[in-house]
């Protein structure tokens, strides 16, 4: 997964730190998919390393029901500062995504910084406002020096075009053309591009925080979650770009709600913050 050049962004969908899905921590990978033996059910099963897809007790998605979220006044502003760097977009089979180099920038979370990793997509979306399900969900995930996480969640219903994935159009047919076979790789180089773009993507007046995990194997829970209240507009042609390219059982790539297991979700809500 070099890093190399060519055009601009958005359609980020894909595997954290190595190449399947949201992310994946160090260690050997151990393949799963999102139906059959290998599905979300049996996770957990398939490997040690993914114990906590199972076990765990504070997983991810879960259900935001809006008459339980707590409004907490001291939560902020999300605080992007992105920069431009190169990209690379990848087919994993599992998902299609961006990865990005050291420089594109961070996002301070409970005065802390976490470094823009990656990108990647879910359709339908994996979060739900109160029991609905959306169309699609980007993730944008960011992370620390000592590995856990900060992710913004986007939810999309069909509608207009998107118009960050409108400009990728080119490359997403190109990664198209280049189907991943067993959790293969497939690459195509995105050019350099100003990660200001992202910042746009999520600008809001309110999201929901909660403590949760990553939403693929190994499911590590060391993720902040961020699920923006404005939901977003995508087009079906669009979704059906994204998906395409995918390995057939992975077309549908949501992992089911989790429970939240006495967990809080949080409100940050400010009319005043574009």
């Amino acid at each position: 997964m070099s890093p190399p050049p060519v055009l601009f962004y958005v359609v980020s969908i894909a595997l954290l730190l190595i190449n399947t899905n949201a992310d994946h921590d160090s260690g050997g990978f151990v393949q799963f998919t999102y139906s059959g033996p290998q599905g979300p059910g049996n996770w957990g099963k398939l490997s040690p390393e993914y114990d906590a897809c199972s076990s765990g007790k504070h997983q991810s998605p879960i259900d935001i029901v809006t008459e339980k979220v707590v409004l907490n006044q001291t939560l902020k502003p999300l605080l992007r500062q992105y920069g431009s760097t190169n990209a690379t977009m990848h087919n994993s089979g599992l998902s299609i995504g961006m990865q990005y180099g050291k420089e594109a920038g961070v996002i301070t979370v409970e005065g802390r910084n976490y470094s823009l990793k990656q990108m990647h997509w879910h359709s339908p979306s994996e979060h739900r406002l109160n029991g609905v399900q959306f169309d699609a969900e980007l993730h944008i995930v960011h992370q620390a020096e000592d590995g856990s996480r900060a992710a913004v969640g986007i939810l999309y219903r069909f509608g207009r075009a998107d118009s960050l994935l409108a400009r990728m159009h080119k490359k997403l047919a190109e990664l198209s053309k280049q189907k991943s076979e067993h959790h293969q790789d497939v690459h195509v180089t995105v050019g350099t591009f100003d990660l200001k773009q992202v910042e746009r993507v999520t600008r809001t007046r309110n999201y929901y925080k909660y403590y949760g995990s990553l939403t693929t194997p190994p499911c590590s829970e060391n993720v902040i979650w961020h699920i923006l209240g404005r939901v977003r507009s995508i087009s079906k042609e669009q979704v059906d770009a994204l998906r395409h390219p995918l390995e057939p059982g992975c077309r549908n790539n949501t992992r089911p709600m989790q429970e939240l297991n006495g967990r809080v979700v949080q409100l940050f809500n400010n009319v005043n913050n574009f």
